[in-house]
């Protein structure tokens, strides 16, 4: 009402104007009749022709504005009736939810007439006063009777804003409402769909052991080989209308639509066990390898992606499958064990390579992964003196030195024939580091796990030697990367370097006795992981003065940490019959996580165990060491905890307490059970 008040005294104010113009002229016309009778006629009918025109004029006018006012007066009823009929759902609730008010579109969706009132989340669980909006505006996105609807949430304070559209005469509510709008997105996301399983999936396919399969059958025999796995690689990929190019006599590349790549990946990728069952006599199974790129923007970056993936599938052992895109990395396969190469033509390709990066900077930075063991010490030892050899000034960064370092360190530390300053810490290293600088990383290839990350950022020269299998977290500005899983230690993998770094090179008695005690621990003694060449490192270190009966000796442990490692195979639960689980107690020995990997190693000579894990609480932290047997892979068990490591051999680090570790290990067994992949 206070509008069309506001109207009408508007409309009479415009009216006076004319009026009193009227008046004044009526005045002025009585006043010429005493001067002058004729003129005083004329401007009496110019008069009366005014007020002709002025009265057609108001006439006109009141017309417009008593339209104008019944425009303003049924707003209300108007805006009321437009709301109720609108075919966009709407509706009001109140703060906790219940239905206030909705129109006929809205009862429509939920088949309610307008008295229901009970809460809205009972019919659309998503909407609850969880996701009501704060201040402004809130949407969210869910599915109602096969439909799917987009919310938006506006928040309503009657206080302020009563009068305006009629909201309190509509519902009869005081206080703050909701404003819920819904927006059927049924077709929109329909077409998004067809338009996702239409984009193009590239993907490459790596025979991984083409020319040591061959070399077991008989020459005649090996082009019925290659046409049996030509048939079966295009027989796979045409069920699923993939496109195939055979680009070399290993590789292949093939592109495909995501909808037929979703199948695939629901079938797991069979391709890779059956790939294996192609045998005319060849002694060893082939495998393949694949790397896909999916989700990006163009063809071309899904390329890019599958060349990412199909190097990651490689550096992580081969045998599996690596899916790549904008965000994350997922894994398939990879139980097999990987196959060990042996030629020496990348070694010597490699050690010539560090030469060169060596040659052409200054000086040398060697660094390990955090709580270093007996391969990254051993192994920065072989560099050490590969950078010793061409006369560079090397370091070795090492921030704590374990109780299984202890006695290694203590030689170096006690001859003469090192600089003091040998070993360093993270903060010196940084002190001395320049762009000039050559940084070596050995035994970690995970960027959060080197002794000091910093360093990587330092310079551009960077190397990185390691045998664990590649995760998505990778270094990825290394100049030069030896990364080999099939090898049993990063030291076995130095030892094969420094043969062809120098002929001169020369190893010292301590130097050979790091390197035989790298390899020695990770492969338990020679009876795990190793290969021909694991021998053929130890025989040359052995030339090189190493002693097997002196390694020995120094990794001797005293009696209250054997007895710990028993009673941590005492205690050791086993779940499902064939999984140990077991703790290492926290402050009771110096080197808790060494003694957790020895008592998973232990587990394993245990019956029926085919994987162990030792959890060992330190450091705020608990450190997970998982072993298992040939048949089963510990790697993509850690890889789901945030972890990795090898195929029998991984590791994890969570930061819970430990029965909650337990209960995630428990979990994940589990799912991966049930999932097929254990």
């Amino acid at each position: 009402m206070g509008k069309k008040n506001n109207a009408n005294e508007s409309y009479r104010d415009s009216l006076g104007f004319p009026i009193v113009l009227a008046l004044i002229l009526f005045a002025i016309n009585i006043g010429v009749y005493f001067f002058d009778i004729q003129a005083g006629i004329y401007l009496t009918v110019c008069l009366c022709i005014f007020c002709v025109f002025l009265f057609v004029l108001e006439q006109r006018r009141q017309q417009q504005v008593t339209g104008r006012l019944f425009d303003i007066s049924d707003s209300g009823q108007i805006q009321r009736k437009l709301l109720k009929e609108l075919n966009v759902p709407y509706a009001l609730l109140d703060v906790n939810g219940d239905l206030v008010w909705m129109n006929e579109s809205f009862q429509q969706v939920i088949h309610k007439d307008e008295t229901y009132r009970k809460s809205l989340s009972a019919l659309m669980p998503e909407v609850n006063p969880e996701v009501f909006p704060k201040k402004d505006l809130s949407e969210i996105s869910f599915s109602y009777e096969d439909r799917c609807y987009r919310a938006e949430m506006y928040k309503i304070n009657l206080t302020y804003e009563s009068g305006v559209s009629g909201i309190e005469e509509l519902t009869g509510f005081q206080g703050e409402l909701i404003s819920l709008i819904l927006y059927d997105e049924t077709e929109l996301r329909r077409y998004e769909r067809e338009v996702s399983d239409q984009k193009m999936v590239a993907g490459i396919v790596y025979l991984d052991n083409y020319d040591e399969a061959l070399e077991t059958i008989e020459e005649v025999r090996r082009s019925l080989l290659l046409a049996l796995l030509d048939r079966r690689i295009n027989k796979y990929f045409s069920a699923y209308d993939g496109i195939v190019r055979k680009i070399e006599s290993d590789k292949y590349f093939l592109v495909m639509t995501n909808k037929a790549f979703q199948q695939m990946t629901g079938d797991k990728f069979s391709l890779l066990e059956g790939i294996k069952n192609v045998n005319i006599g060849n002694d060893m199974a082939v495998t393949l390898s694949m790397g896909f790129g999916i989700d990006g923007d163009s063809l071309i970056q899904n390329y890019e992606f599958a060349r990412a993936a199909i190097d990651l599938a490689l550096g992580r052992g081969g045998d599996q499958v690596v899916v790549k895109s904008k965000d994350d990395n997922r894994y398939y396969g990879g139980k097999t064990k990987q196959v060990d190469r042996n030629t020496h033509v990348k070694a010597r390709v490699k050690a010539q390579a560090l030469r060169e990066i060596m040659e052409a900077n200054g000086n040398v930075f060697i660094m390990g992964h955090s709580i270093g063991d007996a391969d990254s010490f051993g192994a920065a030892i072989g560099l050490f003196r590969a950078a010793k050899t061409i006369n560079r000034r090397a370091y070795v960064v090492i921030n704590e030195v374990t109780a299984s370092l202890k006695p290694l360190m203590e030689r170096f530390l006690k001859s003469t024939d090192y600089e003091e300053d040998m070993f360093i810490k993270s903060d010196r290293a940084l002190e001395l580091v320049d762009s000039h600088s050559t940084v070596i990383v050995v035994d970690v290839n995970i960027p959060d796990r080197c002794e000091c990350k910093q360093l990587l950022s330092r310079t551009a020269n960077l190397v990185v030697f390691d045998h664990h299998r590649q995760s998505k977290d990778v270094i990825k500005n290394a100049v030069l990367g030896y990364i080999e899983p099939y090898a049993s230690s990063t030291c076995e993998m130095v030892a094969e370097i420094l043969q062809y770094f120098d002929e001169n090179i020369k190893l010292k008695n301590i130097e050979a006795d790091s390197l035989y005690a790298g390899i020695m621990i990770d492969t338990n003694n020679f009876v795990r992981k190793t290969g021909v060449r694991t021998f053929e490192a130890a025989a040359y270190l052995r030339r090189c003065g190493a002693d097997v009966s002196r390694v020995r000796k120094m990794f001797r442990e005293d009696m209250a940490t054997y007895k710990i490692r028993a009673a941590m195979i005492q205690n050791a639960e086993v779940y499902r019959e064939r999984f140990a689980i077991t703790v290492c107690p926290s402050g009771t020995v110096e080197s808790p996580t060494v003694v957790g990997a020895q008592a998973a190693n232990e587990l394993l000579n245990v019956i029926g165990i085919k994987a162990s894990f030792a959890l060992t609480p330190y450091r705020s932290q608990i450190y997970v060491s998982a072993r298992s047997v040939d048949e089963l892979n510990v790697q993509v068990i850690m890889e789901r905890l945030g972890g990795g490591g090898h195929l029998n051999i991984a590791g994890a680090q969570l930061s819970c307490s430990l029965e909650e570790a337990k209960e995630k290990i428990r979990e994940i067994l589990d799912k991966m059970i049930e999932e097929g992949d254990l």
